[in-house]
């Protein structure tokens, strides 16, 4: 049956391939368990329900990516985006004093927007319309990213204020930052050399091997508990979820009072949010789907529409639940360096989700450190699609080059691809290859230009 309809075999995949990377997914993505309530509660931006938030959570990323897997038959797993929930609650919700009910309608009808795009080939088309030079900046890009993530979940890198960023002082936050930064490189050592002696599973031993031995570090004293600032203990908790907490989330959005909130505003709102999904998703498609050999001989990727389907229907669920926007996750590329191909990597990563409402708990005990060594090690593996790159030709390199180094820089996926859409534009035009230009790419330019200017 699991052959018939994810089609392993022509896929090049077997169930046990698809059910460790699918796990790998999840230990990577399991981090969102913890961040998405902490934001969405925080008391100076939207001051939600943490436990109801939990629950929302779990719920959207089950059914979003349960979704992709049915409807796409692709290994990408879908949660609540970072960045779109701090948006959410600290600039909706905080900074522009919008009620979270106000804030979910929002998302509640960009999904709806979304779904409409997708059925309509919209959003296939601006997939489609990207230059394949910008594709391959675009998954190269998202390696430096997430590899930045994972440094910052390790403690490696820090924030500097002279730097901005610089590494960690080992000496001086021993007991805390010091040993997570030391563990983490552990396990990056672990799942390299697992990696490169052909043993499967390397990702998912690493993330494991370096929780065990945080674990015992912390019996052994050398790993300090700072719980005030963000260093909780490592020891798994055995605890049941507060079910009934969901009710004062769900369904809210349809709830929510529009009085004093002008059009134009809500408008901004909305916008803002399309816009950031929109290229956010598209460009972890992009990234991961060109990790793993998905992209066709024109670099399109099959079954586009129904995988943006699939993203757009998990962002209005999620409204409904109650979590901000729900979309593609870049974390998906470690189930892909695991060997995921194909759907049932997802409906494992899914199920998963579901299952972590019950032991929430347990899942949320691992620490950044431990998944950090899966985010650097899946981002080298992504960045070398900038080879591919013919730097021979400047007016395709240089808009690539853009593209990669922004994403991590300025933090931001959609970003990335909004500085090497613009740059490939402006550079092709002044320098007399215009006719290389799709006119989506020309609209494509204007818009990004225009969200700079108004939004």
């Amino acid at each position: 049956m699991l052959e018939n309809f994810f089609k392993l075999h022509e896929n090049r995949t077997t169930v046990k391939t698809e059910v460790v990377a699918g796990i790998t997914t999840f230990m990577t993505m399991a981090y969102i368990l913890a961040v998405n309530p902490s934001l969405l509660s925080n008391e100076f931006g939207s001051n939600m329900d943490a436990t109801a938030v939990l629950i929302a959570t779990c719920l959207a990323s089950f059914v979003g990516t349960l979704a992709m897997a049915l409807l796409a038959n692709y290994p990408f797993a879908l949660a609540p985006g970072m960045g779109l929930n701090a948006y959410f609650s600290f600039t909706v919700c905080g900074a522009m004093g919008y009620s979270w009910q106000v804030a979910l309608m929002a998302v509640f009808i960009e999904g709806l927007i979304f779904i409409v795009l997708s059925l309509t080939k919209v959003r296939e088309a601006i997939f489609d319309a990207i230059p394949s030079t910008l594709k391959k900046g675009v998954s190269a890009g998202i390696g430096l990213f997430i590899a930045f993530i994972g440094l910052q979940g390790a403690h490696i890198v820090v924030a500097n204020d002279s730097t901005l960023v610089s590494y960690v002082d080992f000496a001086g936050n021993w007991h805390t930052q010091g040993i997570c930064a030391v563990l983490a490189l552990i396990g990056l050592f672990v799942t390299a050399v697992l990696y490169i002696k052909g043993v499967k599973g390397s990702i998912l031993i690493g993330i494991l091997v370096t929780w065990v031995l945080g674990m015992l570090a912390q019996a052994a004293g050398i790993y300090t508990v700072d719980a005030e600032n963000g260093f909780y203990s490592l020891y798994p908790a055995m605890a049941m979820t507060d079910f009934s907490a969901i009710g004062n989330t769900f369904g809210q959005c349809f709830q929510a009072d529009f009085s004093g909130v002008g059009i134009f505003n809500f408008v901004v709102v909305l916008l803002s949010f399309l816009f950031v999904d929109m290229f956010d998703t598209i460009g972890t498609l992009i990234g991961v789907s060109s990790k793993a050999g998905m992209l066709n001989k024109d670099e399109k990727l099959p079954r586009i529409r129904p995988a943006l389907l699939a993203d757009a229907i998990a962002t209005s669920v999620g409204a409904i639940f109650g979590t901000s926007t729900t979309t593609t996750f870049v974390e998906s590329s470690a189930g892909v360096g695991e060997g995921a191909r194909t759907g049932l990597a997802s409906v494992v990563t899914g199920l998963l989700f579901l299952l972590a409402i019950f032991f929430a708990p347990i899942f949320t005990a691992i620490p950044g450190f431990a998944t950090a060594p899966a985010l650097i090690f899946v981002g080298f593996l992504m960045v070398s699609a900038i080879l591919n790159v013919n730097f021979e030709d400047a007016t395709e390199a240089i808009p690539a080059y853009l593209c990669m180094i922004a994403m991590p820089l300025v933090y931001s996926i959609s970003e990335g691809i909004a500085l090497g859409v613009i740059s490939y534009v402006v550079i092709h035009v002044v320098c007399g290859k215009a006719k290389k230009i799709t006119p989506l790419m020309y609209i494509l330019a204007v818009l990004f230009i225009c969200k700079y200017m108004f939004l």
